[in-house]
């Protein structure tokens, strides 16, 4: 009966432990990821990125024309990785979770 009672104690004692360490963690966990949509709705400016992307390719044109093929190969690559932050953005927002499904 001893035995019994002091493994019993000990199994309350660890569920105890951790119930308690997993709520703090999930809790900031959700916080975080409140925060991290905050900041992408703000930094996600699809039309303004949308007019940075075309700006570099039609710079990129002419200095292709220019004949300085670096630097149009440099703003090909910038607006290619604007163009992928403004996919992932967008791909965010649409599976965001919704706080009312439908």
């Amino acid at each position: 009966m001893n035995r019994r009672f002091s493994a019993l104690a000990v199994s309350a004692v660890a569920i105890g432990g951790f119930f308690v360490t997993s709520a703090p963690a999930h809790a900031a966990l959700s916080a975080d990821r409140g925060a991290v949509t905050a900041k992408a709705a703000v930094t996600c400016n699809e039309g303004q990125m949308r007019q940075q992307i075309a700006n570099l390719k039609s710079k990129a044109a002419k200095l292709k024309q220019l004949g300085e093929t670096a630097a149009a190969r440099k703003a090909l690559a910038d607006a290619a990785a604007l163009q992928k932050r403004l996919d992932a953005c967008l791909k965010a927002d649409e599976n965001q979770s919704k706080p009312f499904p439908r």
